[in-house]
């Protein structure tokens, strides 16, 4: 697993999206492929994960009931309120086969890697995190 550290070593400038758990789990995990968002985007490129504040209930007893092969964590085991990986954002599209797509935009995602736990105040949209 890499580091918060070594992202910044590199020089990154990368923006964050901030996403309730348990959503950020299974992206940077390497399960989720597409973000489900109200919003277009024309951002690509490697973007950090951030883990909201708020949990979703349904939505995690909708993952269990659906994929119950996934192993996830207990809702108390979860990181939240900070970067917890990144991934990338190919496209954005309107429909899509992945069984994660719920519309109405999708992010599609490539490659997660998760990193090690670092607290960061999220926001809405995209943003620039304060570390």
């Amino acid at each position: 697993m890499k580091t918060f550290k070594h992202f910044l070593l590199e020089g990154n400038n990368m923006k964050a999206l901030s996403i309730k758990q348990p959503w950020a789990w299974l992206i940077v995990n390497g399960y989720k492929d597409v973000e489900n968002r109200m919003w277009a985007t024309q951002m690509k490129g490697r973007i950090y994960v951030h883990a909201g504040k708020s949990f979703d209930e349904d939505g995690y007893n909708r993952v269990k009931f659906n994929f119950p092969q996934l192993k996830m964590p207990t809702p108390e085991e979860f990181e939240y309120g900070g970067i917890v990986g990144t991934v990338e954002i190919v496209e954005c599209v309107t429909n899509h086969k992945s069984p994660w797509f719920e519309g109405t935009f999708g992010y599609v995602l490539k490659n997660p890697q998760k990193l090690k736990f670092i607290p960061c105040i999220g926001k809405l949209k995209f943003f620039e995190p304060k570390f």
